[in-house]
């Protein structure tokens, strides 16, 4: 292909992402009052049945439901996004590179939607930590932009965060880094995800940073395992080739 060709297919994937997050965010519009109820869960299991969110201006509700569903459009309509880009790349891939490409892809929508939920379960701890450290004598009146935007905010980092382990094992992959540089740096590694994340997390309580840091630690000791057997995978078949020489 050309690449005026290779342009006009990116073109075209990148029109088919465009109307797969539109068409998303349109049923997002559309149910946002089951959405907003599953958006309020956090705030509802602290403050019982008298949870509520207050606006202050009359198009702040209309700002609101038109933002959860282009977030609910971006992210419901990611997997079709990731996709496109996996169509325009595959043809200039070799087959294992293809099943690494693809499965790569997979692992990371899973582990996104897994830091998402991981978020959205955490977000009642961090609210009573901050109820608690502002006193009894305040009493808290959110609005919907103030409490959606920290836990929108907390569920996308956690997000970016849990695709840590996909990072590192295709470092391993390619070769940048080795299982033994890792197990070498064990400690200084657990150490620095400890330190990051209490500088980048956009809640500085105690149990967001928790819920971060420890599965962090996690995933940086399984793609260490992942990257010990693909380095063994990869040994023996170097030594089979080698046996196979005449």
């Amino acid at each position: 292909m050309t690449m005026l060709e290779h342009l006009e297919e990116l073109r075209g994937r990148i029109i088919r992402s465009a109307i797969a997050v539109t068409a998303v965010a349109v049923v997002g519009y559309a149910t946002y009052p089951a959405l907003l109820h599953l958006l309020m869960e956090p705030l509802c299991r602290l403050q019982g049945k008298a949870c509520a969110l207050y606006v202050t201006g009359p198009l702040d509700g209309f700002a609101v439901r038109l933002k959860v569903a282009g977030v609910v459009g971006i992210f419901g309509a990611s997997p079709v996004a990731l996709f496109q880009l996996w169509r325009f790349v595959a043809p200039g891939l070799r087959p294992v590179e293809r099943r690494y490409t693809l499965s790569f892809l997979v692992a990371s929508v899973g582990l996104f939607v897994l830091g998402g939920w991981v978020a959205w379960f955490v977000y009642p701890k961090a609210l009573g930590f901050f109820q608690a450290a502002a006193g009894s004598q305040v009493h808290e009146i959110y609005t919907p932009q103030s409490y959606l935007n920290l836990l929108l905010l907390l569920m996308v980092a956690f997000g970016v965060a849990f695709l840590f382990p996909v990072v590192l094992v295709a470092l391993e992959f390619t070769g940048v880094v080795s299982p033994q540089a890792l197990r070498r740096h064990r400690r200084a590694a657990w150490l620095a995800i400890v330190v990051v994340v209490a500088v980048v997390i956009p809640s500085n309580d105690p149990y967001s940073l928790t819920a971060m840091a420890v599965p962090l630690v996690v995933f940086y000791e399984a793609a260490l395992a992942v990257g010990r057997l693909h380095e063994r995978r990869r040994l023996r078949l170097a030594e089979g080739e080698r046996i196979e020489l005449p």
